[in-house]
């Protein structure tokens, strides 16, 4: 369809200017790519549509009388610009629309052709040879999990936005590079350690000992030292504020590089990070890089300095280094906001100071086009200062850098807050779905037929939680619903998961059977019912779908054509039998089509971290 849409363009663009020509008006040429092209709501109007609004002031002339002018000239012409106008099909004026109405049969063919041919490939061009962002070389960071707690909800959100996007870029031709930035230094790992010394070091306590992952072990020291802190509900004399001095002088004696301190926090950061990583294979979420914040906060210190030494910064009455960030945040805002602490009055530095030593890393590692943040919405100020920040310094690339900002999860009963332990630990909400997945397939019966159903089961469960996850468009907030995403009917990840398997099975019987896939064009040529036409028309706009996630950075949009790719097919199996057609002329030509089907399913899931099962 990319090919065919620009062609249209390309025609219309044509009769626009002939026409301007023709009236003598002085206007600038109108370009194809800038024309919007729109599907007409009823399809006897035609499959493409081009509307004319945007012409009538400077054509001073009412858009239905510019659609008839353009169509009148584009039917005088045979060929226009190298194309052969009568091969796209039929141009029609529809009020202030330019309507075409494709020619099916050879449109159809070159749609499933092209599938055929590319397989894996397809959906990564858009026109001829050409992929939608060759030459781009983008930086993604994602996850960036702190190591004083596993991964949860939040994370799993950020995860699937982080490894999709990736994906997807690199579908449409971008050269990717994944990194994660752990945050494993800081005032929140030094409170884990000083619970880890107040309740267990006597013990000996080790995950292993206590049967634990080694992130789950440290996010309940993170627990406990808040329970220390604030102390028993209703009971204030058992509160211990003297923590949260002790777990700032630990901070110090760390930047200190006090051996003692430093031996503990090396023990702790390998649980948790070995825990999270076992996480993260088990989701499919893989990396190039990992950046540390505990190597690159010193290189923000350096910068800062430097900045300082040249103005950049200045130094408060309490001996912090801040900026003013007056053009960030505006006049109008509380005076306490126009100043941002880069470096506190001690030396230590805060959280921005490693990302400014991050930053720059990452661009002296791997020069990128383009480097795309995947936080959440709560740090949509901290990016704007960031931002800034490396503006000020002098960075030439600060305008390659984008804050994909995504909004919050929770479950139904509430928000959830890691320090109080009511967080929805990753590998739990796992378990559970897993376990759910299993009982449904055994409820129906189905885990007798399978090889390997707890197999099948855990790859239910992480198309549930994924597919929920990425039909979201990122900026929303959203309630995560774990009965809802297991659902094997409606919009779910079971459900895309059960077409692909229900058509993996439809070959597998026609191979059995003896019937024969038939791709030549004689045959698709049959291929001419409404319900045929539009599961080959969406087909067609896989490439046009791929190239808007990637532009938007946003799944969702391959989250909604699975979906309807889905239901296009089983309308289509419904009306059009295929092993059991009365015309059997029709059984290889529709088999070729379901076998695109998949092609072009199989993909876009991979796209949305959705498993494909060829029996479920």
């Amino acid at each position: 369809m990319a090919d065919i849409k620009q062609n249209v363009r390309t025609v219309v663009s044509f009769a626009l200017n002939e026409f301007k020509k023709a009236k003598s008006l002085e206007l600038d040429d109108v370009k194809g790519e800038n024309l919007n092209l729109e599907t007409p709501p009823d399809p006897s109007m035609g499959d493409i549509g081009l509307p004319m609004f945007m012409f009538a002031k400077t054509f001073r002339m009412a858009p239905p009388v510019i659609s008839a002018e353009v169509v009148k000239i584009i039917q005088a012409n045979s060929v226009i610009e190298g194309i052969d106008v009568a091969s796209l099909g039929e141009f029609l004026s529809a009020g202030p629309y330019v309507n075409l109405k494709m020619n099916k049969a050879a449109e159809g063919y070159g749609i499933l052709k092209k599938i055929a041919e590319q397989k894996d490939e397809y959906g990564s061009y858009t026109t001829g040879d050409k992929k939608t962002l060759d030459g781009r070389r983008v930086m993604v960071e994602f996850s960036s999990p702190n190591t004083n707690k596993p991964l949860h909800l939040g994370h799993l959100r950020n995860d699937a936005l982080g490894e999709s996007v990736s994906r997807i870029l690199k579908k449409a031709g971008a050269e990717v590079y994944k990194v994660d930035l752990i945050n494993n230094r800081g005032v929140h790992i030094c409170k884990s350690m000083l619970a880890y010394k107040l309740f267990h070091e006597a013990n000996g306590d080790t995950p292993e000992s206590l049967g634990m992952k080694g992130d789950h072990f440290v996010g309940q020291c993170y627990v406990e030292f808040d329970r220390w802190l604030k102390g028993e509900k209703d009971k204030p004399e058992t509160a211990h504020p003297e923590a949260a001095q002790q777990a700032e002088e630990m901070l110090i004696e760390w930047e200190k590089g006090n051996p003692e301190v430093r031996a503990l926090w090396q023990k702790m950061n390998d649980w948790t990070l070995n825990g999270v990583k076992e996480t993260y294979r088990r989701t499919g979420i893989e990396f190039d890089k990992f950046y540390l914040e505990s190597e690159t906060y010193l290189k923000g210190k350096d910068e800062i300095l430097k900045g300082l030494e040249k103005g950049v910064f200045f130094k408060a009455d309490d001996g912090s280094v801040r900026i003013d960030v007056t053009d960030v945040v505006g006049k109008g805002k509380d005076e306490d906001n126009h100043e941002k602490v880069l470096l506190r009055k001690d030396g230590t530095s805060v959280y921005i100071t490693q990302d400014i030593g991050t930053a720059i890393s990452r661009h002296d590692d791997w020069a990128f086009n383009q480097m795309v943040y995947v936080v959440a919405s709560e740090q949509n100020y901290h990016f704007k200062i960031l931002f800034h920040i490396l503006k000020k310094l002098g960075f030439d690339w600060t305008d390659k850098l984008y804050h994909l900002s995504y909004g919050l999860v929770n479950l139904p009963s509430g928000r959830m807050k890691s320090r109080e332990g009511t967080v929805v630990d990753a590998d739990d909400l796992i378990d559970a779905l897993h376990k759910d997945a299993m009982a449904e397939l055994v409820a129906k019966g189905r885990d007798k037929d399978l090889a390997d159903p707890e197999d099948v089961a855990e790859k239910v469960a992480l198309s549930a939680l994924h597919y929920y996850l990425l039909q979201v468009t990122p900026i929303k907030d959203m309630l995560f619903n774990p009965e809802e995403s297991l659902s094997f009917n409606g919009n779910t990840g079971p459900y895309l998961q059960y077409m692909g398997a229900r058509i993996s099975s439809i070959l597998r019987k026609a191979k059995d059977q003896g019937v024969a896939v038939d791709s030549s064009e004689a045959a698709v040529n049959k291929l001419t019912s409404a319900e045929e036409w539009d599961l080959i028309r969406a087909l067609g706009n896989y490439p046009d779908v791929v190239a808007k996630a990637a532009e938007n950075l946003d799944p969702s949009a391959i989250s909604a054509y699975l979906y309807d790719v889905s239901k296009l097919f089983s309308k289509f199996y419904t009306a059009c039998p295929i092993l059991a057609a009365d015309d059997k002329s029709l059984a290889g030509p529709r088999l070729f089509l379901a076998e695109c089907t998949l092609t072009v399913l199989k993909s876009a899931m991979e796209l949305v971290l959705v498993p494909y099962l060829e029996q479920m």
